[in-house]
């Protein structure tokens, strides 16, 4: 297989309703560590992250992975701030990508169950996915995600409703896939967990990439008033 990076974003554009919603972007991004994106609410950090991803379509410009886009599209997964759960069971909801991807019922269920475990739900593999809890449910989107060891994960805000617990957990599911190699492209609302994961910032305003670097010189000292701004909790427009 073709190394998947750089991810080359040039003028990348994505309008609705006449309204521009990101870029034009300029962007690369290598392929090792964990990329956070920050920015106040509205600035457009998940139509960023959908789009590449590549379930937004985009308006104008180019984006290009370092290899096909239909052999980037199966290396790479994606994990919702609300994740959907199938109405089946905890191990058949953790197993089901790799059943689409043609892995037998039996090993499937046994790699989700083994899954399962690491997330703290062995004791629920039956559990029908609707009756989890909040962090439950992110945990278990989290394992689905990964069960295929995805090049890369893109993660929309995956903590914004759970507790310190949850957090932490996903927390450690999240450094330990990076640990494995999994490339993270991540956005959050939560400093202290964009300072814990982070090797680049990303700073995203108005749909614009505002700020780009590595996480220490970002937390350090950001280049703009607006980025220092949004750091210390002031109101960003």
């Amino acid at each position: 297989m073709r190394e998947m990076f750089p991810l080359v974003a040039k003028d990348a554009l994505v309008r609705r309703n006449g309204r521009v919603l990101v870029g034009p972007i300029d962007l690369q991004l290598e392929g090792k560590g964990t990329t956070i994106v920050i920015g106040p609410n509205g600035a457009g950090k998940t139509t960023l992250l959908k789009m590449l991803h590549g379930i937004m379509r985009m308006n104008g410009g180019s984006l290009d992975w370092g290899c096909a886009r239909e052999e980037a599209q199966r290396r790479q997964a994606f994990v919702f701030q609300s994740p959907v759960m199938m109405r089946r069971s905890v191990v058949d909801n953790i197993a089901y990508p790799l059943q689409l991807a043609g892995t037998a019922r039996k090993d499937a269920r046994a790699q989700a169950a083994d899954w399962a475990a690491r997330i703290s739900l062995g004791d629920a593999l039956d559990r029908p996915a609707t009756r989890l809890s909040g962090g439950e449910r992110q945990k278990l989107a989290l394992a689905r995600a990964l069960i295929r060891k995805p090049d890369v994960l893109f993660l929309d805000e995956p903590c914004a409703s759970l507790d310190g617990r949850a957090t932490r957990e996903i927390e450690d599911i999240l450094k330990q896939a990076a640990a494995e190699g999994t490339r993270l492209i991540m956005s959050t609302h939560n400093m202290g967990q964009a300072q814990r994961l982070a090797d680049e910032v990303l700073f995203v305003l108005h749909g614009r990439i505002h700020e780009f670097s590595p996480a220490a010189a970002f937390f350090a000292g950001p280049q703009t008033s607006q980025a220092q701004a949004f750091l210390n909790g002031d109101i960003v427009e």
